[in-house]
Formats: C-alpha cells, sequence, structure tokens
C-alpha cells in the first residue's frame, strides 16, 4: 500500500484555493447599469441617453424603397414596382436559379408549380405561379412575399439577403415565361435544338455560354 504523498496533496490544495480565490461572487455583481435602468446620473432618471429621433443603425439605411420594399415609395399604400432595382444579367439569373433551388423547390418544385417534396408529404400547397393571377403580379409582389410571408409561408428576411431575393424573383419571371413560351420566342439560331434530347441542348447552350 502506497503512503499518501503530503508534498503532492499540499500542492494540490494550494492549487485549489489559487483558484477558489478567483471566484468571489463581486466578479459576477458587478457595479454596472442596464441599459436605460432607474439612475441619478441623468435628469430623466436613465442610466442612459435615448437614441436621436430617425437614428440608423451603420449599414442599415433603407431609403430605396424600390430595392428595399419591393415597392415605388415609402408610402404605406404604395404599389409593387414593375421593373427589377438592378440589371438583369446571366449572372443574376444563375443565381436566382440556385438559391430557388435551394429555398423555394422544395415547396414550390423546381418549375414552380407547387408540387415540391414538402406538400407532397401532406402540408399545404402553394399555388403554381404559372396561374394568371401570379402571372399578372408585378415582380415586385414577389419580393415583398419572400420578405414578409404569406398564408404559410414564413418570411425568408432573414435566411436569404435582399440581392438574392431579387434574384429569386427574376428566375421567377424566367420560370413563368418558360412555361408560356412559344416557338417563336426562341431565336431562330436555336430552334433546331428544340427537336433535339434535352441534355445534348443544354450542352450546346452551355458551350455557346463559354
Amino acid at each position: 500500500m502506497r503512503t499518501p504523498n503530503w508534498k503532492s496533496n499540499s500542492l494540490l490544495l494550494v492549487s485549489a484555493l489559487a483558484l477558489l480565490s478567483a471566484c468571489r461572487q463581486d466578479m459576477h455583481d458587478q457595479p454596472k447599469y442596464r441599459p436605460y435602468a432607474q439612475s441619478n446620473f441623468f435628469s430623466n432618471g436613465s442610466s442612459a441617453r435615448p437614441l436621436v429621433a430617425n437614428t440608423v443603425a451603420r449599414g442599415w439605411l433603407r431609403e430605396d424603397s424600390a430595392m428595399y420594399r419591393g415597392k415605388v415609395s415609402n408610402a404605406p399604400d404604395a404599389g409593387f414596382v414593375t421593373t427589377l432595382p438592378m440589371p438583369v444579367t446571366k449572372a443574376l439569373l444563375e443565381r436566382g436559379h440556385e438559391r430557388f433551388n435551394i429555398y423555394c423547390s422544395p415547396c414550390h418544385d423546381q418549375l414552380g408549380r407547387g408540387d415540391g417534396m414538402i406538400p407532397q408529404r401532406g402540408f399545404k400547397h402553394p399555388p403554381s405561379y404559372h396561374t394568371d393571377r401570379l402571372r399578372k403580379q408585378p415582380i415586385g409582389y414577389f419580393f415583398d412575399v419572400m420578405s414578409k410571408g404569406f398564408g404559410v409561408m414564413p418570411s425568408y428576411a432573414n435566411r436569404v439577403p435582399v440581392d438574392d431575393r431579387w434574384a429569386i424573383a427574376a428566375y421567377i419571371r424566367v420560370l413563368q415565361f418558360s412555361q408560356n413560351a412559344t416557338e417563336a420566342d426562341v431565336p431562330v439560331s436555336e430552334r433546331n435544338l428544340l427537336d433535339q434530347p434535352i441534355q445534348t441542348a443544354q450542352a450546346a447552350v452551355a458551350g455557346e455560354g463559354r
């Protein structure tokens, strides 16, 4: 049987006491004021001054109503914008395609018919983008729905940045056009691809893009 080493035990005891000495309650209960707690420092009896009227956090100024609200002005009854507040480019549509497939297709499916995997599992089906009602909606309407939510659809404002919401809205327009386009809408130089298998046509278009 080993005899306890009194030197080792003493060292452990001293170390424990040193650690405990740093854990005093007054480190937890620091002499501080919580924001706007009662205080005699200011004349209004608060520990902090109120924000100046119309104060906006740095980087959060939202004066551009078209960009940040999808509406023509900041008036409460303003109508939705009918054009994107940014140039329509191939990169924008590709970004919208990618973000749509990530965030929207689980409910709306990849063609926007409202038959995604989530409603197939028993949840409420969203409306098809290809109804007359939604084809006639201004593009700002889709941005507004993504920002605020609608019906059982929650807001995506905290998940999808503003630019990406507009990219998705632009891609929704592409989907709507694709399901109602005619042969006359296809450039003459590419009409021969209409009779080709989808993989061949996609490869040809991708090659032209490069």
